[in-house]
């Protein structure tokens, strides 16, 4: 399996795609879905997509983003999902970064003059709505661009070396980078994650991430897919709803980040319960309490993983049960990838002693396009990729991670870990979520400050915390600035973007920024 295309050709009746629409779902075979493809991908072809060319995929979680993805990929073009909610200097940024021979957009979007379009025009980039007419996805285009002046392609066929998907880093240190990956990449990733979990066709997951999001497009369906199973796919993440909807498509397990874990753990649990086999969380610190509230309320094995775009997602995870233990505060053994804990000279450190985590495999990048200074800069002399992430293995092998090395926080020689203090704080009965990050000192460089929210129904104070982590850690360790807020500034995925949270705070705090 080294492309996309054999991946998910299956000539099957088996449910590939379910999609919870009301009054009936929508129900796709493997054959369906095979077939769909295929027509799509000489819908590109017949456009003038060819090897290379890129087309910024910017769609909801839809049966259409499925296929569009899928059929760029089997025609060696590179696909480049966006976040549909991006506003129009974002497409603008990524529609040029890429040179997007083609953007497609929801039905409606070029009447409404949509964001996308007027990225996309100003680029020149052809511009076509895609929807599903409950007979077919249809490529209706709006706008040829630059396209205009090219003819017909014939069908091609991927190679295990082409680049199938363009996707960003999020750039919260500055111009957002590139991460190509291979069709090798993305299969090599998808077979990591199937044996991870042991997927097989009797699975079906329910899918809450975005498929713009790496985490999504993998664990959440690429993975699933290529192992046989179902993939339950709504229109967004929907609390209410999800229950039901696991309940009725017969979902037996699902990937989120610990911000949507927790607001399940805040809505009434399903009565009865469903049987899941597991439940994964990915791509931000899963707190030891959140681990414990997950595993009691929903009777299943929640096992954290640890991942990256660079990787094509998943680099190591907490096993099954029954492959070995679940350690809370740990994202587990490296999962079809080589992991060390590298010096700043490539130089593998004690183990039990912090340095960078660092990781090699076939799932990961080669390195970023266009940019020397940051390839450079993130791969050692032995091939090694290096994640910005500090942390350790213990005796066993299972990496801890203890923060982000350009996040953590230096007060005066003392190096306090971000995520530590985070799981800390919300064992504070009061405290709903936390996010701790460096804030200028002038005596000692940095000092601790932190965000927090009640949970509802409590009050808490700056004193508050001050006091609890007096009570629980070291002097150097206690914040120094607190804000107390109603929620915390999260991206499109979930995720907090701690430099963020600590720049916003900043902001609306200058006469108090230096301590």
């Amino acid at each position: 399996m080294a492309t996309l295309s054999t991946a998910f050709s299956k000539e099957s009746d088996a449910p590939a795609i379910i999609i919870p629409t009301k009054p009936q779902p929508l129900t796709i075979s493997y054959k369906e879905l095979s077939t769909e493809v295929l027509s799509f991908q000489k819908k590109l072809a017949s456009l003038g997509i060819d090897h290379g060319a890129a087309v910024s995929i910017a769609l909801p979680n839809t049966y259409e983003f499925i296929v569009s993805f899928l059929a760029t990929s089997w025609q060696r073009a590179i696909a480049a999902p966006l976040n549909p909610s991006y506003k129009k200097d974002e497409f603008e940024f990524y529609i040029n970064d890429l040179s997007s021979a083609l953007a497609l957009v929801p039905k409606g979007s070029f009447e409404k003059d949509a964001p996308a379009v007027r990225a996309a025009r100003k680029y020149e980039a052809a511009i076509a709505e895609c929807y599903w007419d409950g007979k077919e996805v249809v490529l209706e285009i709006k706008d040829k661009g630059k396209l205009a002046s090219k003819g017909g392609q014939r069908l091609l066929q991927a190679d295990p070396d082409d680049i199938a998907l363009v996707l960003h880093t999020s750039g919260t240190t500055g111009r957002p980078k590139a991460v190509p990956l291979t069709q090798r990449n993305l299969t090599r990733s998808v077979k990591n994650i199937q044996g991870t979990y042991d997927l097989t066709p009797r699975d079906r997951t329910y899918l809450v991430m975005p498929l713009f999001h790496v985490h999504g497009l993998l664990a959440g369906f690429l993975a699933p897919l290529a192992s046989g199973g179902s993939v339950i796919v709504p229109n967004g993440f929907s609390a209410r709803q999800f229950w039901a909807d696991f309940i009725t498509h017969e979902a037996n397990w699902y990937t989120a980040v610990p911000t949507i874990h927790q607001i399940l753990l805040k809505n009434p649990p399903p009565n009865p319960m469903p049987k899941i086999r597991f439940i994964r969380s990915c791509s931000s610190p899963l707190s030891p309490k959140t681990f414990h509230e997950l595993e009691n309320t929903f009777s299943a094995p929640v096992l954290e993983a640890y991942a990256m775009t660079e990787a094509a997602h998943q680099m190591t995870s907490n096993p099954l049960p029954r492959k070995g233990k679940r350690q809370p505060g740990s994202v587990g053994l490296g999962q079809g990838v080589e992991v060390a804990i590298l010096d700043s000279d490539g130089k593998e450190v004690p183990q039990g002693s912090e340095a960078e985590i660092c990781i090699r495999g076939e799932n990961v990048t080669k390195g970023y396009l266009n940019n020397p200074k940051a390839n450079e800069e993130s791969f050692t002399n032995d091939g090694f990729f290096r994640t910005g992430d500090q942390g350790k293995k213990d005796k066993d092998g299972y990496v801890i991670i203890t923060g982000r090395i350009k996040e953590l926080i230096n007060r005066g020689g003392e190096k306090i870990s971000p995520i530590e203090l985070d799981n800390l704080l919300v064992t504070f009965p009061p405290v709903a979520e936390a996010v701790s990050f460096a804030v200028p000192s002038e005596m000692y460089g940095q000092e601790v400050g932190v965000v927090v929210v009640a949970k509802e129904g409590k009050q808490l104070s700056e004193k508050d915390i001050i006091d609890f982590v007096s009570s629980k850690t070291a002097k150097f360790k206690v914040p120094k600035r607190v804000w107390v807020q109603k929620e915390i500034p999260k991206t499109a995925t979930g995720k907090v973007q701690r430099r963020k949270v600590a720049d916003t705070m900043l902001a609306r705090d200058k006469p108090r920024a230096k301590l």
